[in-house]
């Protein structure tokens, strides 16, 4: 087993598993990128995934908000993006300037289920090796600083994605597969699955501390289609995750190391808040929608910590609207003394001013300290 450096904060585990802490733990969904002006220095002029499959950079990249902020941020998470399970499978996707990720020969009907590999045939260590030496070297780098997050796309978000070719307003091609071909959405579902779960595991023997399942796409999905398309799988990575992780672990099996958090984030999806709190993730991640004290009504005693939940856009109010909003966020999730954890609804935005970032920071230490 890699010998990596002794950690020096881990607040946020201790959050993630339910501990009492001094001070709710905080980072940002999308910290490291575009927001900050060192990213655009290193990334130069490569695309964005030839920047993700060079560990060296993408290292950096990781790194980089927690030194611009030092000693606010509790969490690292590995710069790499959600689209790399449809690489894996066989997929061509591009990330187009301007535009986002682009898929040039979507799935568009069954037939093109056999352009796609097995989840057999997908061996993490091939095809997502970089990703791997990227999460091993930057635990090392950060020496101890904080714990490093991985995490993989939904299965149903990557569907999406898969079908539409890209972002997209209308989804017309998942609805169509949804109510047409419920049998090859299953079919692909699992395949995906399959995957993250492998994928996962292998995040976690080469280094990382933390998982995120991110399901971005889940409000598309009435409640209904959420219990057939999004609940069965996520619950399968849960559930199938720490058996892999001792699989690949074999003799070196260390539980302190290996047996790490798991959040869920469902996006848009607030009917499901009470069936994702019975998945068995330590924390589930509300996004904006949701008024704190009624999500802590939903969860009630049930063992499981939040994550969430502030509009990304007060970032771009004055100081004294942050300050007000990240106290009564604080306030309405109990004083984040336990079962909480500090974050944005969803991630940062490439227009906003680092320097009111630091302040959101510098306010959610003050107000989660008193």
């Amino acid at each position: 087993m890699t010998k990596f450096p002794a950690l020096k904060n881990d607040l946020i585990l201790r959050a993630a598993r339910g501990e009492k802490v001094e001070r709710p733990p905080v980072w940002m969904m999308r910290q490291a990128g575009r927001y900050l002006p060192e990213y655009h220095v290193v990334k130069g002029k490569r695309d964005f995934f030839e920047t993700c499959r060079d560990p060296k950079i993408a290292a950096e990249i990781t790194i980089q908000p927690i030194e611009h902020f030092p000693g606010l941020i509790d969490v690292a998470i590995i710069f790499n993006d959600i689209l790399v399970i449809p690489q894996a499978l066989g997929m061509t996707v591009e990330m187009v300037d301007k535009v986002g990720p682009h898929f040039p020969e979507p799935l568009r009907t069954p037939e093109d289920i056999k352009r796609l590999k097995k989840s057999s045939e997908v061996v993490i260590k091939d095809c997502l090796g970089w990703s791997l030496d990227a999460i091993t070297l930057t635990r090392h780098q950060l020496d101890g600083r904080v714990p490093l997050f991985g995490f993989v796309g939904a299965p149903f978000t990557l569907l999406a994605y898969m079908l539409e070719g890209g972002s997209s307003r209308m989804h017309k091609w998942t609805k169509e597969w949804l109510y047409k071909y419920p049998e090859e959405c299953h079919e692909v579902l699992q395949r995906i699955t399959d995957v993250a779960v492998d994928y996962l595991a292998h995040q976690v023997i080469a280094g990382a501390q933390l998982l995120q399942v991110f399901e971005s796409t889940g409000g598309e999905l009435t409640p209904a289609e959420f219990k057939l398309y999004s609940l069965p799988y996520v619950k399968q990575i849960r559930d199938k995750v720490p058996a892999r992780v001792k699989e690949l672990a074999g003799d070196e099996y260390d539980r302190k190391e290996h047996d790490v958090p798991m959040v869920f984030f469902p996006r848009n999806s607030w009917y499901a808040l009470d069936a994702c709190c019975d998945l068995g993730y330590d924390v589930i991640s509300l996004d904006s929608s949701w008024d704190p004290a009624e999500a802590v009504k939903v969860v009630g005693d049930r063992r499981v910590t939040l994550q969430g939940n502030l509009d990304p856009g007060v970032i771009y109010g004055s100081r004294e609207m942050i300050t007000k909003k990240v106290e009564e966020m604080i306030a309405g999730f109990g004083g984040g003394k336990q079962n909480y954890i500090i974050n944005f609804g969803h991630g940062t935005q490439p227009m906003m001013d680092p320097e009111q970032v630091g302040w959101f920071l510098e306010e959610c230490h003050r107000v989660g300290k008193q």
